[in-house]
């Protein structure tokens, strides 16, 4: 079991939360190599035992295979290089001591989704049964509840903690601070069991469901990235920085521009109104410009008028027949397709498209490389 000693040192010994006798979990942190969340390349966990830290857990790692690319942003991050990982397991090899580290504990994450889905896409590309039972609560969620800040990053929040945040996005550093601030405000509260503390303030955990490999139906954000699997595959040639997608990325709706007067009126996007669903490869604000380009008209949200709505979210063709089948795949229970479901049910046609058809119609103008 690695442990890191650097650049923690001996800073650890002054920084001990305050006790709160029966307040015990792990806290954990990711940080990826890329814009797949299946790209593990660094975790940190922190056991605390009665509000104290009990043991701590660092191990820098390859990502699976076929996803281990490292994206220049995500390397400004967190400063974790291929060279550095180079002689370093895969997440497969050391899931099972990650896994003995975590015990039967309940996970605290500053933005549990994001690290409960680091376990779950990494699980799943990596060709591994998912043992279940994981559950992670969200720092992020109490401390926005609880602490009366602008802003409730890691950093600010761990400072309200009292915990100063040296070595930000450095995985055991940040599991660190995540756990000052439970710690915190679990002594404030003076409630000692990690359960009633979050349930008190209706934050109900993310949990990982156990599946056999390979899983009948994988995460959205796994299916998105086995589409672009050749530009996450590290061993693939001709993959340049600009080509990498990030999926990670908070889906704005950005502006929805004026069709393009002297777009081909042949052309099969031209005339239509457009919506999207989802997460794309590319910002959607990027997705509506090349849809007015081509002259569509694009809306945020689904309307009398619309007859197109894209659908990201590695949603597939089989996804697509299911829906007229009126079964229920987890994609498709999104709002807007919830709302054009029913629309076309009443009677209003409206086409649904695959991100991958929405990339045909465009053909060259697509921005990245095509699987």
């Amino acid at each position: 079991m690695a442990v890191s000693a650097s650049p923690l040192g001996g800073a650890l010994a002054g920084l001990r939360p305050p006790r709160v006798r029966g307040l015990n979990f792990t806290a954990v942190d990711f940080e990826t190599a890329n814009g797949f969340r299946g790209s593990p390349c660094a975790i940190g966990m922190v056991r605390i035992r009665d509000g104290n830290v009990d043991e701590l857990y660092f191990r820098r790692m390859r990502p699976p295979a076929g996803f281990d690319r490292f994206d220049p942003r995500n390397v400004e991050i967190h400063g974790i290089t291929p060279e550095r990982v180079a002689g370093e397991p895969r997440f497969s090899e050391l899931f099972g001591e990650i896994r003995e580290f975590i015990g039967t504990d309940i996970l605290v994450a500053h933005n549990a989704t994001f690290d409960t889905e680091v376990f779950e896409s990494a699980l799943e590309v990596s060709g591994l049964d998912s043992p279940g039972g994981l559950r992670a609560l969200c720092s992020v969620r109490l401390a926005r509840v609880v602490y009366q800040l602008d802003s409730h990053t890691l950093p600010r929040a761990a400072a309200e903690a009292g915990f100063q945040l040296k070595h930000h996005h450095h995985a055991l550093w940040d599991a660190r601070a995540a756990a000052a601030i439970v710690v915190d405000i679990a002594e404030r509260q003076r409630v000692t069991q990690l359960d009633r503390l979050f349930a008190a303030h209706q934050i109900e955990a993310e949990e990982l469901e156990a599946w056999s490999s390979p899983r009948a139906y994988e995460s959205r954000a796994t299916r998105q990235a086995r589409s672009y699997a050749q530009l996450f595959d590290a061993a693939a040639e001709s993959v340049s920085d600009e080509m990498l997608p990030d999926l990670m990325r908070w889906q704005d709706e950005g502006r929805n521009l004026p069709p393009n007067p002297e777009a081909d009126p042949e052309h099969p996007l031209c005339g239509q109104h457009l919506v999207f669903s989802g997460n794309l490869a590319i910002p959607r604000p990027d997705a509506k410009a090349l849809a007015a380009e081509h002259g569509a008209i694009t809306s945020s949200k689904v309307i009398g008028a619309t007859t197109m709505l894209v659908i990201g979210d590695g949603v597939g063709l089989q996804d697509l027949e299911a829906a007229e089948n009126n079964r229920a795949i987890p994609p498709l229970q999104a709002r807007k397709v919830r709302e054009v479901l029913a629309r076309r049910a009443k009677g209003q046609s409206i086409r649904l498209l695959t991100e991958s058809a929405f990339r045909e119609l465009l053909g060259e103008k697509w921005p990245l490389p095509k699987p």
